[in-house]
């Protein structure tokens, strides 16, 4: 018997439930073909779906049968090696005709190909940055607002007829022909009452002439009833929308990087990846992301991505001149109170000895206070100097606020991304 098990997309996002209780199911599978895409990918294409590859073992399905029954005997011509009673060894693993999953070559049966399917850019993004967690992250909201949500608002007596709402206005209908109509209603029950009443009477004693007026008044009764209009204009009532604010939360993060002569392309590119895995985190965290691209060598200045990236300088390291240069930003452009504000820095770690204390200070008393998190990467197979050094006094004082790592080689960046950006225990 075969079963057929439809899985064909249907309109409208009806199978949504489905796909996830799918992706749900398979959860180790397709994390372990994201870790291994990432390690894989370039920058360009670090945030496309993947192609997903199920063993056909692991996707089996039960099904209910009748099982044979009773004993039976078979004759198998051709057999010239065994008699009834031998027992026959068990076939070497993997050697059997018609399994698909061999590696080896076979000119019968019929083999069973793994499932293959593919997942979303969102759902890749989903599985790449799981269990991972901006510190300190909070929504702040913007004073003025440039983006709308329509919402309802109650009922309307005005409208357009495409808003019309068709149970309020049949019910205000109905309780207006009640309204109008309660009293006629009442008086032409009496009537209809008392002319039964009068028709009971033997006909030699009744009331002829009453019994006329009563009908004259029962028929006036009811023309005014139905006088009474099914519908009005009166009673139509309309959907009421009305568009109100969106707050929409905003980031915005500094990406600091040293462009010194020490600072090679290979360097500046590790770098680059580290701060693409970082926006893309944020994105996915925040409506609105702004990125502020600040470079330094002996002086710090903004600039755009391409130069940030693949500009080259020459010359000595001052560190806190980029520190220097965002915290002015920040008070110009960025209000600590309206936006979430994140750090990330990349350098080899030289910097000149006497200014080292002076990057601790500016941290500590000036930047921290006013962002929800700084992280510091350190991009060198060499040993830590004094940067290093002062960081790590400032990491002691803060620990929930700032991060440092050191990466060797490009291999690390994800992993060292998980470790400055994992869950905090609270």
């Amino acid at each position: 018997m075969s079963f057929i098990i439809d899985r064909r997309l249907n309109a409208k996002n009806k199978s949504t439930v489905n796909r996830q209780r799918f992706l749900k199911r398979y959860r180790k599978h397709i994390k372990k073909a994201v870790g291994d895409a990432i390690g894989n990918r370039s920058i360009t294409e670090i945030e496309k779906g993947e192609q997903i590859s199920i063993p056909s073992k692991d996707i089996d399905e039960p099904i209910f049968h009748h099982a044979q029954g009773g004993h039976s005997e078979n004759v198998l011509p051709g057999n010239t090696d065994f008699i009834a009673g031998d027992h026959i060894p068990r076939p070497p693993a993997g050697g059997g005709a018609g399994s698909g999953s061999g590696s080896g070559a076979s000119d019968q049966g019929e083999g069973e190909d793994d499932f293959i399917f593919n997942i979303t850019q969102e759902e890749f993004l989903d599985f790449m940055f799981e269990d991972l967690e901006l510190p300190n992250m909070v929504k702040r909201q913007l004073a003025g607002n440039d983006e709308f949500k329509t919402r309802r608002a109650g009922i309307s007596n005005e409208g357009s007829p495409g808003k019309i709402n068709i149970v309020r206005s049949l019910r205000s209908a109905n309780a207006r022909r009640i309204a109008l109509t309660a009293s006629k209603r009442k008086k032409l029950a009496a009537l209809e009452k008392e002319l039964e009443e009068l028709q009971a009477v033997d006909m030699i004693l009744r009331d002829h002439q009453r019994i006329e007026e009563i009908n004259e008044k029962i028929v006036q009764l009811r023309n005014a009833i139905k006088r009474v209009p099914w519908l009005d204009n009166f009673d139509l009532k309309y959907n009421l929308h009305v568009k109100v604010p969106n707050p929409q939360s905003k980031a915005v993060m500094f990406c600091l990087m040293d462009v010194s002569g020490s600072m090679d392309q290979a360097t500046k590119d590790i770098a680059k990846r580290f701060f693409i895995l970082l926006y893309l985190f944020l994105q996915r965290n925040y409506q609105r992301t702004e990125v502020v691209f600040i470079r330094h060598h002996t002086s710090a200045s903004e600039v755009d991505e391409q130069e940030f990236f693949y500009s080259r300088e020459t010359g000595g390291t001052i560190v806190s001149s980029a520190l220097k240069l965002m915290k002015t930003i920040i008070e110009e452009r960025y209000p600590a109170d309206q936006w979430n504000i994140y750090g990330a820095q990349a350098s080899d770690g030289d910097n000149w000895n006497d200014d080292s204390s002076i990057c601790r200070e500016l941290l500590s008393e000036s930047l921290l206070p006013k962002v929800q998190y700084f992280s510091y990467i350190e991009i060198t197979p060499r040993e830590h100097q004094s940067l290093w050094e002062d960081y790590s006094i400032v990491q002691n004082q803060y620990p929930k606020l700032f991060a440092m790592q050191q990466i060797v080689d490009a291999s690390e960046i994800y992993s060292v991304f998980r470790e400055l950006f994992q869950k905090q225990i609270a």
